[in-house]
């Protein structure tokens, strides 16, 4: 498929009417139940936002922490599934498609996946560094039996190719992916793993054969970084509750892509309880390589986080100074400063706003007492809010398969994509927020 191709192709899909409306209709029962001034959706009239996918079958691009806009913001990661309200099956297989903002918010599929979870799909995502359409490439993963692979596909020229390996984050310079043991993962974090392949080490606390591995994307050469013994054996303070079970979640890879970090999580007897969520976490940063791994925060609770450059990460986190809440942390060191004190009070999906000089920040939240969720925008200078609107929903979208906002920036900084449940059944949603490009910028002041 050339270019003229794909720009001129159109959505394939069939209908799935009978889940379809029965989702409607508890959702108008829902409405029917409200005040008459109960609305879904109450977006910010300066920041304008428009449905990019639609029914009968539903839509989500996924986590926050990825690229989902092609090198010219034109083209954007789509997901489509034509059921809700339940754990993935081995034989449940989504479409793979792309949007295009300049033709209708048209849909083509690109392909298919059975490897994929609620909260980061099959981790479809452009590969970073290719700075022309013509170069761009995006890639997915999927399962073939009893292995997960990755899809790599290239719109410009239609050409397809295949890594031996599925992969989780992408450096920034487009070299390497890191990736965790998806199976294991399925078991420990239901909605972040992929089911169909039984983790071989499921009776094993800490297994010396997996853990995180490296992967060339260009060759598809892999190795073995580290192992959850490796990480285990650096015992924390007061030690592993007994039975505890170990493992890997939220890998990021620096800027300057010489660098990582990963959350090392488990299970024991101990945490078993409210008190703890049911894990604890350490988190931790490597070189590229494995080596020189280092416990930023030693402190059982890590959340949501993002690198703000190659030395400096946020993340919502627990410190002995403030509790938990938003910190930038710099790496190697425990040297740690509170964020957006009044104003970021609960954890979301943060991520840095780019072309703004790292002063504004991208975030969300969960549901409030209302079940409304809240993506915004927050000046660090400043410790200004601007809301992006409120999104309803509705109380069937609960655990695993919960519909977070997940907000995710263009790569110009001036739209926002988010995944939204708020009409019925989640689809994709475009927040137009150009109108604020004069304070974005640093043109106006704040």
């Amino acid at each position: 498929m050339n270019r003229r191709d794909f720009l001129s192709s159109s959505a394939l899909g069939s209908a799935a009417f009978l889940s379809s409306l029965g989702t409607a209709a508890r959702f108008a029962q829902a409405q029917e139940a409200r005040s008459p001034e109960f609305s879904p959706l109450r977006p910010n009239p300066k920041a304008p936002v428009t449905q990019l996918t639609k029914g009968p079958k539903y839509h989500w691009g996924a986590y926050y922490d990825q690229l989902h806009f092609d090198p010219t913001d034109r083209f954007v990661t789509s997901l489509e599934v034509d059921f809700h309200h339940r754990s993935p099956e081995p034989t449940d297989r989504i479409q793979v498609g792309l949007i295009d903002l300049q033709d209708n918010n048209r849909w083509t599929p690109i392909g298919s996946s059975v490897a994929w979870n609620w909260q980061q799909g099959p981790m479809f995502q452009w590969i970073p560094g290719r700075e022309k359409f013509e170069d761009a490439e995006v890639v997915w993963n999927d399962r073939d039996g009893d292995r997960f692979f990755a899809h790599v596909y290239c719109p410009a020229t239609g050409k397809y190719r295949e890594l031996p390996h599925a992969a989780y984050v992408l450096a920034p310079n487009g070299e390497y992916a890191l990736f965790p043991d998806f199976a294991r993962l399925n078991d420990t974090r239901p909605g972040y793993g992929y089911c169909g392949i039984p983790d071989k080490n499921a009776n094993v606390a800490a297994p010396d054969n997996a853990g995180i591995w490296k992967m060339d994307l260009r060759t598809g050469e892999t190795k073995l970084l580290f192992s959850f013994r490796d990480v285990a054996d650096m015992v924390p303070d007061g030690g592993y509750s007994k039975g505890a079970k170990h493992w890997f979640n939220h890998i990021l890879i620096a800027p300057d892509s010489k660098r990582f970090l990963f959350l090392h999580r488990w299970r024991g007897e101990d945490e078993i309880t409210p008190r703890w969520a049911g894990w604890k976490t350490r988190l931790m940063t490597a070189n590229a390589d494995g080596s020189d791994i280092y416990v930023l925060n030693p402190f059982n609770m890590t959340s949501h986080l993002v690198w703000r450059d190659p030395t400096h990460i946020i993340a919502y986190a627990n410190r002995p100074t403030h509790g938990n809440r938003f910190y930038v942390f710099e790496d190697k060191t425990q040297n740690t400063s509170p964020v957006g004190a009044d104003i970021m009070k609960v954890d979301g999906h943060v991520s840095y706003l780019p072309f703004t000089d790292q002063k504004w920040i991208l975030n969300d939240t969960y549901p409030d007492q209302e079940r409304y969720q809240h993506p915004f925008l927050f000046h660090l200078p400043t410790e200004t809010k601007i809301s992006l609107g409120d999104f309803y929903l509705g109380k069937d979208f609960k655990g695993e398969w919960r519909c977070d906002l997940h907000p995710r920036a263009s790569r110009d900084g001036r739209k926002v994509l988010v995944d939204s449940a708020h009409d019925g059944g989640r689809q994709i949603y475009l927040i137009d927020i150009s109108e604020y490009d004069d304070l974005l910028s640093g043109r106006k002041a704040v």
